[in-house]
């Protein structure tokens, strides 16, 4: 049986940081392979139309997806600090209870998602020759919903747990038959029917619920110590205690989703509203920018478990270390990416577009405005990864709607008559500047290590064995 790993709170930090940030971040750099993948089969294959719409509907997915993220966000804290805690008993429970509401809402936002599909895209002032498409898209995709988001908590729950191996593992599968499905589904082969747009979709589908099935069967094959056995059913009843937690702590995490998705849909539809090259050319450079902050997401969300799993067992002189180690290495790895972008731009651009066409020469300037302000997003995102380990989750929020919905949206509207499509692209740098500084002047000053997931009576360290143990309710901060 897989005994609880607390090699986190353990051992030289840089080195441990790096050793859970690698699995972490390849497994981001895959997700992203497999959508530039997607993109290049659909912007090659069924044009820039189709590529503008699966930009959209991408966005629209982001969006929908936000709040139970942050629960999910909230139990991988909660999981993390139990285990740093020898609580077995408590990290169940938060297993148990975020799982039940986990799929319960993943299922009601894939019913409204398909019922919204159309008067979103309409909404979103979608280019009429790209319209169809995404609603095509779109209606396919809110049918994978549950099964991409309950692999998604399974991931995010072994890494709270200290596990980074075993989300990478199953991630690599669900990407190779993604990637491998998607041109059989777009294009048809044989008995296959050719499926367009919806096709990209269709496999998406199909590669996470074979993925999640595989996952599910490894975790009790190996006797996990975090899976729900049958004789542990109860845990699968929802604790009002750690629900009460998970939301008040999940949804400003989700809320911060939903920050980011909606400035992104305001900004895109300002996009479009330059036509359909400049979509295509802003979608192109938005699969680019996927992969440059994949080192800052990676190293945040390892920062985040880390620092959890440190608070938890009160080693607070390893905190501090970790965010200063982890900001290092955002600066490393993700300048070097900015860097290569900067070197070869035409031809990255050039997977996703036309080499001869209007919008590439728009991409490549897009990039060259807003691509080095990834640097800052990244300063922002590690340190506030390691500020909510501690349950400090609406100052990061607060934050956020100040860079994005205070300064970003109003300059991009504010400037765009004079400065055109200049002013969208201007905005990227000066909303990350404002994060970075905000963030870490609240990192300094602000009094997130009093924070706390639960009241502190509610995680008594007991047993693995106790599990009759009981929580408190949920600190209301």
């Amino acid at each position: 049986m897989q005994k609880p790993n607390h090699a986190l709170t353990q051992g030289a930090i840089g080195k441990t940081l790096f050793l859970f940030t690698l699995p972490i971040l390849a497994g981001n750099v895959l997700q992203s392979l497999n959508g530039s993948v997607n993109a290049i089969w659909i912007g090659h294959g069924l044009g820039e139309a189709a590529l503008a719409a699966a930009s959209n509907a991408n966005t629209i997915l982001f969006f929908l997806l936000g709040a139970v993220f942050g629960v999910g966000m909230a139990a991988t804290i909660l999981i993390g600090q139990s285990i740093g805690a020898n609580n077995l008993d408590q990290a169940k429970r938060a297993v148990g209870t975020s799982l039940t509401f986990f799929v319960a809402m993943s299922v009601v936002i894939a019913a409204v998602g398909i019922a919204l599909a159309e008067p979103l895209m309409a909404w979103m002032h979608m280019p009429a020759e790209a319209k169809p498409l995404a609603i095509a898209y779109l209606r396919v995709i809110f049918l994978a919903i549950p099964f991409i988001y309950l692999l998604t908590f399974i991931g995010m729950s072994l890494r709270g747990a200290g596990d980074a191996r075993t989300p990478f593992v199953f991630l690599v599968v669900n990407v190779v038959l993604d990637i491998a499905l998607n041109p059989l589904f777009i294009f048809g082969f044989g008995p296959v029917p050719r499926l367009g747009i919806a096709g990209s979709a269709t496999a998406t589908l199909v590669a996470t619920v074979l993925s999640l099935i595989g996952v599910i069967v490894h975790l009790y094959r190996s006797k996990h110590f975090l899976r729900i056995r049958r004789d542990e059913l109860h845990y699968l009843k929802i604790d009002p205690a750690i629900l009460r937690s998970l939301v008040a702590k999940g949804l400003p995490m989700g809320l911060q989703m939903i920050v980011m998705s909606t400035s992104m849909i305001v900004l895109i539809a300002l996009v479009n509203s330059f036509g359909a090259h400049t979509t295509a050319a802003y979608g192109a450079c938005f699969q680019l920018w996927n992969y440059i902050q994949m080192p800052s997401i990676a190293v945040g969300m390892a920062a985040s478990s880390m620092a959890a799993q440190n608070v938890g067992a009160g080693r607070w002189d390893r905190v501090d270390k970790v965010a200063l180690t982890g900001l290092g290495f955002n600066v490393l790895l993700t300048g070097c990416l900015v860097l290569v972008v900067y070197l070869f731009n035409r031809g990255a651009l050039g997977l996703f577009l036309p080499a001869d066409g209007d919008s590439i020469e728009i991409a490549q300037h897009i990039n060259h405005i807003a691509v080095w302000s990834f640097i800052l997003f990244g300063i922002s995102f590690v340190l506030a990864g390691v500020v909510r380990s501690t349950g400090a989750v609406i100052p990061p929020l607060i934050i956020l709607v100040i860079a994005l919905w205070v300064v970003r949206i109003p300059f991009a509207y504010t400037f765009v008559h004079a400065w055109g499509a200049d002013a969208i692209w201007w905005s990227f740098p000066l909303g990350s500047s404002v994060s970075m500084v905000l963030s870490a002047l609240y990192y300094r000053y602000g009094g997130w290590r009093q924070a706390r997931m639960l009241v502190p009576a509610a995680a008594p360290v007991v047993s693995a064995g106790s599990a009759d143990s009981k929580t408190s309710s949920a600190d209301p901060a």
